[in-house]
């Protein structure tokens, strides 16, 4: 309002200076007021103008910082989305799984000093592994077994695979590195809930042995018939032909660790499961030398299994037979040359959750302990398809006169889990 009234002063002074009635001292004094004004009021266009333009520039630049600040939000929602998406990308490449079992045995044996009253957390696994493409990926198994591992504990902490596998073709693919030898029924696919009896069939513990891996390669081919034929090339058994475990199967295992490749093993398999409800296989496995040493009495072994599961609505059965042939002197002079135990296990399923058993199995393992027969009675009841509590009982009775005080019977408590 006073740029208003000043400049309308002005124009009202100039009008006054142009009329004739005025003196000429009046317009002496009006004159010097006029300039003035007149620098006034062109002082206040002047800075009305700088401020138009300041005002104008301001705009500008507020409309230059909303644009910078848009697009850097447009670029920030743009690199978190980015972020989320390769997280999601990473973890759908991801899988993780396991299982675990905890054990009570109370089995009372002819002779008290075998007796066997423990509680057990037998196993702690876990899964871990990654798809770099559809064709190639990773997979790995940690465990931990008897809870406590190191120089005079009862536990071990084991990698029982870690390999990667190639799709090279449809239906065929190839792994290298640590496996589990796809021998038998359980080495492979042991997760408790998906077997019947706290305790595993001792012919595949004994015999087979498992669970049992090894390092090499091996490859797969699968037909639409439903058949399957691995062959793998791998290391070997390591069988001491001394001391208490003397041409004993199990012992003979090397775990993947700085195993002893003088002499390496090669395995062949087969199973088919083109008929709903039916899995019949078959694997045959040669090594030159079990021991990797030389002319020790124990060279060559040839290891064949073969078995069967059958599923037909509540009713089920598994039946498995393995041996081990070697040759040599001293392995023969011991009658260890010909070790081996078969097993049949029919069950019933009575309802969703609950299923019954019965096993009988013969092992003829190379220490006298390891040679015997043995009666299981159990239950299985799943509170979910992957949880399982289990109760059985057994009776076990050896065949060797010098092991008869290791005879026992008693029951067997567990719960297992998977996922």
């Amino acid at each position: 309002m006073k740029k208003i009234t000043l400049f309308g002063a002005a124009t009202a002074l100039l009008v006054q200076l142009s009329a004739p009635s005025f003196a000429a001292d009046q317009v002496t004094v009006d004159r010097a007021e006029y300039e003035q004004l007149k620098a006034a009021v062109e002082m206040m266009l002047e800075e009305r103008a700088e401020a138009k333009a300041n005002a104008k520039k301001t705009h500008e630049l507020a409309t230059a910082a909303k644009k910078s600040a848009d697009e850097a939000t447009i670029v920030a929602e743009a690199a978190v989305e980015a972020a989320e998406s390769s997280l999601s990308s990473t973890l759908n490449k991801v899988t993780l799984g396991g299982y675990g079992e905890v054990h009570y045995n109370n089995l009372q044996a002819d002779d008290s000093q075998y007796d066997k009253e423990e509680s057990d957390i037998h196993r702690f696994v876990l899964f871990a592994g990654y798809e770099y493409s559809d064709s190639i990926r990773f997979y790995s198994e940690f465990e931990i077994e008897h809870g406590v591992a190191g120089e005079g504990k009862n536990g071990e902490v084991e990698v029982e695979q870690a390999f990667i596998e190639w799709d090279f073709a449809e239906n065929s693919s190839a792994l290298a590195g640590v496996f589990l030898i796809p021998v038998g029924i359980m080495n492979e696919t042991h997760e408790p809930d998906t077997f019947y009896g706290v305790e595993r069939n001792s012919v595949e513990n004994v015999i087979m042995p498992g669970t049992w891996w090894e390092i090499g390669t091996m490859i797969t081919q699968r037909f639409d018939s439903g058949l399957k034929l691995e062959v793998a090339a791998h290391s070997g058994l390591k069988i001491p032909t001394s001391g208490s475990s003397t041409h004993r199967i199990r012992s003979g295992r090397q775990k993947a660790s700085n195993a002893d490749t003088h002499e390496l093993a090669y395995t062949v398999a087969a199973t088919y499961t083109g008929i709903a409800g039916l899995e019949v296989g078959g694997a045959i496995q040669y090594q030159e030398d079990v021991t990797q040493v030389k002319n020790d009495g124990m060279e060559e072994g040839v290891l064949w299994t073969t078995h069967l599961i059958y599923n037909k609505g509540a009713m089920g059965l598994r039946a498995l037979y393995a041996e081990w042939d070697f040759d040599g002197d001293a392995v023969k002079a011991a009658n260890n040359d010909k070790q081996y135990g078969w097993y049949i296990e029919p069950s019933f399923k009575a309802t969703e959750k609950v299923g019954l058993f019965g096993r009988f199995e013969e092992v003829r393992g190379a220490r006298t302990q390891d040679r015997f027969e043995q009666v299981s009675l159990g239950m299985n009841y799943w509170l979910h398809p992957n949880v399982v509590l289990k109760l059985d009982w057994a009776d076990r009775k050896h065949d060797v006169t010098s092991a008869e005080g290791r005879d026992y019977d008693g029951y067997n408590l567990g719960v297992g889990w998977s996922f």
